[in-house]
Order: C-alpha cells, then structure tokens, then sequence
C-alpha cells in the first residue's frame, strides 16, 4: 500500500511540475482523474535498436526533413498549446527536460553534429524574447506613457516545425530498407517587433534524438480512437505517424533544396528524393 502511494505521488509531481518559463502551476487533483491508475506508458522503455554493423550496410543515404505542425496528422506534436495533466507537447517535453530534469542535452541550431551544447542559462536565454516596444503608464505621471521592454516567453503555440535528420539504410544483415532519426531542430515563428507579423521560422536548437527516446516512451500523445491505447511521442516517430517532406539530402554542394529550387519545383524535388528511396528498395527484389 505504501509503495502504490509512492509511485502516485511521484506521478502526481511530475505531471504537475512547475513550468521554469512560464512560471504556471497546475493545482494537483483532489481525486484521481479517472477509473485506474495509468501505468503502461509511465513504465515503457523505449524499443532498443536492432544492432547494426558497418559491413551490413550496404547503401545509406541521409536526408533531413521538415515536420510542419499546422498539418492535421502532426498534431499530436503540437497539442496542447497549454499545461494539463495527462498530456504534454513535444516542445513542453523537451523543454521541461532541458530545464528541469536536465535529462536532454540542447546543441547551436547551426550545429546539426551535436557539438556545441548549452548550458541551462543559455537556454533560458534562447526561450525568452524582450519587447522593447512596450509601454506602461509612469506611475509619478498619471497619462504619461514610458517604455518599459516586456518579456515574452517561447510557448507550445509559438513552435511551427521541427526539423529531423535521419538515416535511411540498406541492411543487407535483415535484408530491409529501415531508417533511424539522428536529431530534432526545434523552430519558432519569427515575428518583426510592434507588429508581431510573422515573417518566417527561426531555429532554437538541436537534441540528440537517441537520448531523448526513453523521455519520448513515457509520454503519452493523443489518440482519436481510443483513449485507453494512446500512444507515445515515441510510438509517433518509430511508427512513422507524421508528415514531412524533404528539404535537403547529402550532396556535393551541401546544399538545401530552397537553395536553387522554391515554390512547386521544391516540392517535386522532395518527392524525387523520396522516391529514389522508395525506388531503391523496390528494385532490390527480383518478381
């Protein structure tokens, strides 16, 4: 009995740990918010990679693409904008983790080889903006307006995409095309001052998707069938059950494709880029 109110409480703190930016609190539930207790996903470990030598790859090719939220299928990635108790973002999980629990490391946006790290402060500084439009009322002169810059907070509503960078390989070992995510770049929406319009996306940082993968296992996403067999954010990636579309691969020039291509070629460069994959694979079998 005792060990069950343990582990209830512990669960009861993790869901409703403080948010270092945002600086909200949920209040803790007077009563069990459902009829058991959810253990499955609090417990899972995350599905260890099949071992994978150098001599069984026969083909590998690396690409990176962009997760746009704003797609329906990618909102379990996005959802929700706020604090509850059962679910959490995957911005909201990442960066409690980053600045709470220190359990996943964040890297230069303009590093996708995971070498310069920040430090906890840094990050702090990364998710905050200052409005230095802002006005307040003097209090020494009532009517007189003063500056007084404001600072904003990156939310789960700010982040637009992510962007991954995965390997697709030939394992002739299992004879099968499979593919592993490398990292994730977070991206935020870039807004001019005063305005607040949105001109474009800006990247925040990088994590290192496999230490980030036992975090992802025991964090449940929304399922539209069935509230009693959700998924993890790790299920999401592993499974597949995302939309994407290509934006650069491995290439001499190491170059991305909005570098000599934009609008409807763009699009038809990432599907051609998909499909030689996909076309790769096909023509290893003899029908």
């Amino acid at each position: 009995m005792f060990l069950l109110f343990l582990f209830v409480a512990v669960v009861t703190g993790q869901n409703f740990a403080q948010d270092p930016n945002a600086g909200d609190v949920l209040k803790p539930s007077k009563y069990p918010d459902g009829i058991y207790t959810k253990e499955n996903s609090r417990t899972r470990r995350a599905i260890p990679y099949t071992t994978l030598r150098e001599a069984d790859v026969m083909w590998s090719k690396r690409v990176w693409r962009m997760i746009d939220l704003k797609e329906k299928i990618n909102h379990p990635l996005y959802y929700p904008t706020e604090l509850t108790g059962d679910r959490k973002s995957l911005f909201q999980v990442i960066k409690d983790a980053a600045l709470v629990d220190g359990t996943v490391t964040c890297f230069a946006p303009m590093d996708d080889e995971f070498r310069t790290d920040y430090t906890k402060t840094e990050i702090e500084g990364i998710l905050a903006r200052w409005d230095s439009t802002h006005q307040t009322e003097d209090a020494n002169n009532p009517g007189t307006m003063i500056a007084a810059p404001m600072k904003i907070n990156v939310t789960s509503g700010d982040i637009t995409k992510y962007q991954i960078k995965e390997d697709w390989f030939f394992d002739r070992q299992r004879s099968v095309l499979d593919v592993r995510i490398i990292g994730i770049e977070v991206l935020v929406e870039k807004k001019t001052e005063g305005s607040g319009e949105v001109v474009g996306d800006k990247p925040l940082f990088w994590i290192y998707f496999p230490e980030a993968r036992p975090l992802f296992a025991n964090q449940e996403v929304y399922m539209r069938h069935n509230d009693s067999e959700r998924r993890t954010l790790d299920d999401i990636f592993w499974k597949r059950l995302f939309s994407s579309y290509v934006v650069e691969e491995t290439n001499v020039y190491k170059r991305r494709i909005g570098d000599y291509t934009s609008g409807l070629d763009a699009l038809l460069e990432s599907d051609r880029i998909k499909n030689d994959i996909f076309k790769f694979e096909h023509d290893m079998w003899h029908f």
